[in-house]
């Protein structure tokens, strides 16, 4: 596996900006294709409408919306806690419970009910509980658990080295997750259900992903087929496991007193609109030199997440540091965000075949 690169430019802020772009088209044609639904009725299910995370953004490369993490909701199906041998992929996944990380699903028979609208050609509409449960599930080498569904037009080894380049120690922290890449993944009424191919009128139905909680385990679904770009589709994979890792173990106290003499210093522009907020909130100046805890800790939350992200980014493909501006806020200054992610990588090194690099570009 080739080595990866990180290119940071002193004074980036001065690039043109990557435009944005809706989640909802990605440039696939229009194709005129009636949709079926499929409906599955758990006995005994309770809908549960999870938090909104406030942190991750959906569709993160192109879209001018990074500072406000998607909605997460789903239903919650009943759990059957004594059998270890039944995983997150019933019926496909070739590993046992004890293989995957200790991340275990178990389902009850579910009684399914179908209905399908007439047409030449239908799409039908999947419950996260029966991809859940249809999908096969692997593990790749750092134990990070995953799994593909329908067309979602990137290839195994592709998604592979996206999902190895989350370091050993972060994998670690989520062994009770699981991340489904699938066409398009679809949250209405509080449903979350998956296309397992791409149409206009579903890709505007679309969010970038949907969060499913199955008794004590997550299936993270992950809209491929809204990427624009393999760039797009793995920072929209790891600004989620960046905020998943900081809900499980918190921030560091050192990166914390880091980003905090950076914003003290006003050190110029953030590296997510959340951060950019928060920080703002934090040391509002009409407040004298009193400093809003609650903000200044979701600041913490927030840059944490952003470097675990760009760091892991960095060791998946070549980018400038420029491609992750956006409107909203001015990007933070490339010297600080090097010094965030050398501290980053000191805690979480790469693992083997991965590498971690900063150059800086020359000006002529």
């Amino acid at each position: 596996m080739r080595s990866r690169h990180f290119a940071a430019e002193p004074g980036a802020c001065e690039e043109d900006e990557r435009e944005g772009e809706d989640g909802g088209s990605c440039g696939e044609g229009h194709v005129e294709i009636a949709v079926g639904v499929i409906d599955v009725v758990v006995a005994g299910e309770v809908p549960e409408k999870q938090r909104d995370d406030g942190a991750e953004a959906g569709c993160e490369e192109g879209q001018e919306a990074r500072g406000q993490r998607e909605e997460e909701g789903g239903e919650e199906s009943e759990v059957a806690e004594g059998n270890a041998e039944e995983f997150c992929g019933l019926g496909g996944s070739s590993h046992s419970a004890s293989s995957l990380s200790g991340f275990v699903m178990n389902f009850r028979d579910t009684p399914l009910e179908y209905r399908l609208m007439a047409g030449t050609a239908q799409i039908p509409l999947y419950s996260a509980t029966k991809v859940a449960q249809e999908a096969k599930v692997r593990e790749a080498d750092n134990g990070m658990c995953w799994a593909t569904f329908g067309e979602v037009h990137n290839s195994s080894d592709e998604l592979q080295k996206i999902v190895q380049a989350v370091p050993a120690v972060i994998a670690a922290a989520l062994r009770q997750r699981a991340w489904y890449f699938v066409p398009l993944a679809i949250g209405e009424d509080e449903e979350t259900v998956v296309a397992p191919d791409y149409t206009v009128d579903l890709g505007d139905r679309a969010i970038c992903h949907r969060n499913v909680r199955f008794g004590g385990s997550e299936c993270i679904f992950i809209s491929t087929r809204l990427m624009q770009d393999r760039f797009a589709l793995a920072f929209e994979f790891l600004i989620n496991v960046g905020h998943h890792f900081v809900d499980v173990v918190g921030v560091p106290q050192s990166f914390a007193d880091l980003a905090w003499s950076q914003a003290s210093t006003d050190v110029r522009g953030e590296t997510s609109q959340d951060a950019w907020e928060s920080r703002r909130r934090a040391l509002d100046r009409s407040r004298g030199n009193e400093v809003d805890e609650r903000a200044k800790t979701s600041y913490f939350e927030s840059t944490f997440a952003d470097a675990l992200a760009i760091y892991m980014l960095s060791l998946t493909v070549d980018f400038d540091y420029a491609d992750l501006r956006e409107r909203e806020y001015p990007l933070l200054a490339a010297p600080a965000l090097a010094e965030r992610l050398r501290h980053v990588a000191e805690m979480f090194p790469p693992n083997s075949g991965y590498e971690f690099e900063i150059r800086y570009r020359r000006r002529v």
